[in-house]
């Protein structure tokens, strides 16, 4: 089957809103290449569980390439139908299984030395994408902040060491009412820009009160979630000629109901994927909440989000850890604040690939510690201030 012959019958597998949306804009999806629509139709096809931003994107992408005329269009995407695809692609079911048809592409691409031109051709269409689509601003500069080391040892003069030449050094913070007032300060925000899924609190153990108007996930909160999942890999794990692809595949397809979650909703899918698709978030909370981090802001685009890191487990034998056996854990402050402090730096990295990223602001603390960082563009860069200081007045100079 070939674009131009889809119909909307082909939709009807997918859910209510992507089906509406794909029916809409049936007679542009037949005029693009094959090379190129089953990765539209895979973003397309979970429409119904994105967030926001997510949706408006690609209801840009199609208003856009709707609005080109056919000239322009098929200019657009010259150079991915001059990739040449076999029988066994025209033949797939890819409007109906668009994710497996990508990863077969891939493996094709790569088998007849066609990834450079694809590759190509998806970074100029990607750029163009970008110049021609343009955002609106943001009602407010985004605020990221990071609380690590929670329980490990105050005597640590070594934090930091990757933002320092970004922000400024902190070293004489008034530790009380610290984590509640930043939680506090996230649902200022978000009682100010009331944005949906635009203020987020993470937190690698078991959360503080916060209000609805801010979306929260906690690993704390997933234990039951957690060892469903352990049960359900190793049952996997378990079956003749169950393979990595195979369980990868297996886990891509899990339901928030299959993992005991009773609401189908966006943030459920969200974690769902969270725990499915990131490598050891399943396992240690540092890393469930560093991914979990990335994750919102590649996909939601907050305007504020909190993410505290716990303790983890130590490390142990792979088969303890996956046997999901965590009665009596023996945690790892230490190494859990080695892990929060890379894991800050890396959240700031990726707050600064998001639009308006000169505007952005970044906190890190060390939890209940006098220790902390700011990257604004109100403060100076590689510098240091024992000015003392509770966490609003810190707050009200970063942002």
């Amino acid at each position: 089957m070939l674009p131009a012959t889809l119909t909307t019958s082909q939709f009807a597998n997918y859910p209510s809103l992507a089906r509406a949306l794909a029916s809409a804009h049936l007679v542009l999806l037949r005029q693009l290449p094959l090379a190129f629509l089953p990765s539209l139709l895979r973003e397309l096809i979970e429409y119904d569980y994105k967030f926001p931003v997510e949706r408006t994107r690609i209801d840009r992408e199609l208003n856009y390439l709707e609005s080109l005329s056919a000239v322009d269009l098929a200019r657009c995407f010259a150079a991915f139908s001059q990739i040449k695809l076999s029988e066994d692609q025209t033949s797939f079911a890819w409007c109906e299984r668009p994710l497996d048809f990508t990863e077969l592409l891939s493996a094709y691409l790569w088998r007849t030395h066609q990834m450079s031109a694809f590759h190509d051709a998806a970074i100029a269409y990607g750029n163009r994408l970008q110049t021609a689509v343009v955002s609106p601003a943001l009602p407010t500069s985004r605020l990221g902040i990071a609380v690590i080391g929670q329980g490990a040892s105050p005597h640590q003069p070594d934090l930091f060491q990757n933002l320092r030449q970004h922000g400024t050094l902190f070293t004489n913070i008034d530790p009380s009412v610290g984590l509640s007032g930043l939680v506090a300060a996230v649902e200022a925000r978000a009682q100010q820009h009331p944005v949906p899924y635009a203020h987020w609190y993470v937190d690698g153990g078991l959360p503080l009160e916060h209000s609805g108007a801010v979306t929260g996930v906690a690993y704390g909160k997933l234990a039951d979630t957690r060892t469903l999942l352990f049960k359900y890999i190793q049952k996997q794990v378990n079956r003749p000629g169950m393979g990595p692809e195979e369980l990868r595949d297996s886990l891509a397809r899990l339901s928030p109901a299959a993992l005991g979650l009773k609401d189908d909703s966006i943030v459920d899918r969200f974690q769902i994927k969270v725990l499915t698709e990131g490598s050891g978030t399943q396992i240690f909370s540092t890393t469930f909440a560093q991914w979990t981090a990335r994750e919102v802001l590649r996909r939601a685009e907050p305007l504020t989000l909190l993410v505290r890191f716990a303790p983890r487990q130590r490390q142990r034998p792979m088969n303890e850890l996956l046997a999901g056996d965590e009665s009596t854990p023996q945690l790892d402050p230490e190494g859990s604040l080695i892990d929060g402090d890379m894991a800050a730096y890396y959240q700031w990295i990726n707050q600064q690939r998001l639009p308006e990223a000169d505007r952005s602001s970044f906190l890190v603390w060390f939890e209940g510690q006098r220790q902390a960082l700011a990257v604004s563009p109100t403060l100076p860069k590689g510098k240091q201030s024992r000015t003392p200081l509770g966490v609003a007045a810190l707050l009200s100079l970063v942002t």
